[in-house]
């Protein structure tokens, strides 16, 4: 059974559909990309599956459950890395982990596991560089044992040492089981991490498979779906 499941999802804000009629599976521990242009409705996709905004209709399921609402989702064991990472950025890094784990205890065996942010853990978020921010966006989101993690623009103006960071971090993720639904800007990044990748384009789903059958078609895609130069 796949741990997140929508059927025939429409989605949008004000009763306005940005997604419309989408299916979509993600098993645990694999790893799908969402790719297309801006406005393409990927973030809206995240954004209900988080459970931030409710479907228009159709169905969100993670587990076989619905979700309605962020605290069901999180009940589910969704974690949701939203475009801005969602930081305090006065505060430490220790600290950072300390509110998303409600917990000293779990924060002190957390830091360990990163490296580079145990080196920082004293030091205030603001003063760190995107990339550490991103990988401290993701660890706070893991640091609550997630089923299931959301990653709006993972690796967004990031330099490429940060980037094999980030990837490494959440293939170890899924190789413990965690599934993962990211939306990602470079196509390039994004097929390199993901089992499976999605295209949007318009709020349809117009392309999927494998991230191999998708990479033998980037120029076919890049051409007919995005809005943005090849990357890098």
């Amino acid at each position: 059974m796949s741990l997140l499941l929508l059927e025939e999802l429409t989605a949008g804000r004000d009763g306005v559909p940005v997604v419309r009629e989408l299916d979509l599976h993600v098993h645990a521990g694999e790893i799908v990309a969402l790719l297309g242009p801006n406005g393409a409705g990927k973030t809206t996709v995240l954004e209900t599956v988080g459970g931030v905004l409710q479907p228009l209709s159709g169905s969100v399921r993670v587990g076989g459950e619905q979700v309605r609402g962020v605290q069901r989702a999180a009940a589910l064991g969704v974690s949701y890395v939203r475009e801005g990472r969602g930081l305090f950025t006065q505060l430490t890094v220790r600290e950072n982990l300390r509110l998303r784990t409600h917990s000293r205890r779990a924060a002190r065996e957390i830091l360990p596991r990163y490296p580079v942010l145990e080196a920082m853990a004293d030091r205030r978020v603001g003063l760190l560089s995107g990339g550490e921010q991103q990988l401290l966006a993701i660890a706070c989101a893991l640091s609550v044992e997630p089923r299931f993690l959301l990653i709006d623009e993972m690796t967004m103006g990031l330099a490429p040492v940060a980037v094999k960071q980030l990837l490494t971090l959440v293939r170890e993720a899924a190789d413990r089981g965690v599934g993962v639904l990211f939306v990602e800007q470079h196509v390039q990044d994004a097929l390199q991490l993901a089992d499976r990748a999605c295209v949007l384009r318009h709020g349809e789903l117009v392309a999927h498979g494998t991230s191999e059958q998708l990479a033998e078609q980037l120029e076919a895609l890049h051409d007919s779906y995005f809005d943005m130069s090849l990357p890098r």
